[in-house]
Protein backbone atom coordinates (compact mmCIF):
# COMPACT_ATOMS: atom_id res chain seq x y z
CA UNK A 1 0.00 0.00 0.00
CA UNK A 2 2.45 2.32 0.96
CA UNK A 3 4.31 2.00 -2.66
CA UNK A 4 1.15 2.54 -4.44
CA UNK A 5 0.69 5.70 -2.72
CA UNK A 6 3.98 6.61 -3.63
CA UNK A 7 3.87 5.75 -7.18
CA UNK A 8 0.61 7.47 -7.47
CA UNK A 9 1.92 10.58 -5.61
CA UNK A 10 4.47 11.06 -8.19
CA UNK A 11 2.38 10.32 -11.20
CA UNK A 12 0.00 13.18 -10.09
CA UNK A 13 3.09 15.45 -9.10
CA UNK A 14 4.03 14.75 -12.95
CA UNK A 15 0.62 15.54 -14.52
CA UNK A 16 0.58 18.49 -12.63
CA UNK A 17 3.89 20.01 -13.65
CA UNK A 18 3.65 18.58 -17.33
CA UNK A 19 0.70 20.38 -17.44
CA UNK A 20 2.51 23.44 -16.32
CA UNK A 21 5.49 22.95 -18.59
CA UNK A 22 4.15 21.71 -21.50
CA UNK A 23 2.22 23.92 -24.04
CA UNK A 24 0.11 21.57 -25.77
CA UNK A 25 -3.43 21.45 -25.92
CA UNK A 26 -4.72 19.45 -23.06
CA UNK A 27 -2.12 20.85 -20.65
CA UNK A 28 -5.13 22.20 -18.56
CA UNK A 29 -6.22 18.46 -18.93
CA UNK A 30 -3.46 16.90 -16.74
CA UNK A 31 -3.33 19.69 -14.46
CA UNK A 32 -7.28 18.97 -13.56
CA UNK A 33 -6.65 15.42 -13.59
CA UNK A 34 -3.08 15.78 -11.24
CA UNK A 35 -5.34 17.68 -8.65
CA UNK A 36 -8.34 15.94 -8.81
CA UNK A 37 -6.34 12.27 -8.69
CA UNK A 38 -4.29 14.07 -5.69
CA UNK A 39 -7.82 14.74 -3.65
CA UNK A 40 -9.90 12.28 -4.86
CA UNK A 41 -7.21 9.06 -5.26
CA UNK A 42 -4.19 9.65 -2.98
CA UNK A 43 -5.29 11.67 0.13
CA UNK A 44 -7.66 9.50 0.73
CA UNK A 45 -5.42 6.49 0.56
CA UNK A 46 -2.79 8.20 2.95
CA UNK A 47 -5.69 8.80 4.90
CA UNK A 48 -6.76 5.22 5.21
CA UNK A 49 -3.16 3.82 5.19
CA UNK A 50 -2.54 6.08 7.62
CA UNK A 51 -5.59 5.84 10.53
CA UNK A 52 -6.43 1.99 9.84
CA UNK A 53 -5.02 0.52 13.05
CA UNK A 54 -6.06 3.38 15.11
CA UNK A 55 -8.90 4.31 17.25
CA UNK A 56 -10.67 7.74 16.73
CA UNK A 57 -11.90 7.93 20.19
CA UNK A 58 -8.46 8.55 21.43
CA UNK A 59 -8.37 11.99 19.31
CA UNK A 60 -11.61 13.44 20.73
CA UNK A 61 -11.43 15.93 23.64
CA UNK A 62 -13.22 14.18 26.12
CA UNK A 63 -13.09 14.85 30.03
CA UNK A 64 -11.29 11.47 30.44
CA UNK A 65 -8.74 13.02 27.54
CA UNK A 66 -8.16 16.20 28.52
CA UNK A 67 -7.65 14.94 32.60
CA UNK A 68 -5.53 12.36 30.89
CA UNK A 69 -3.70 15.29 29.59
CA UNK A 70 -3.99 17.68 32.56
CA UNK A 71 -1.90 14.76 34.77
CA UNK A 72 0.69 14.11 31.97
CA UNK A 73 1.25 17.77 32.06
CA UNK A 74 1.63 18.03 35.84
CA UNK A 75 4.31 14.98 35.89
CA UNK A 76 6.46 15.94 33.35
CA UNK A 77 9.72 16.73 35.31
CA UNK A 78 11.23 20.07 33.59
Amino acid sequence: MKYLILILTIAVFTSIILGFTLDVAYSQKLIGFGVAGLFLVVFPLFSYYRWKDKDPKDYVLTKENLDKMRDNQRNKKY
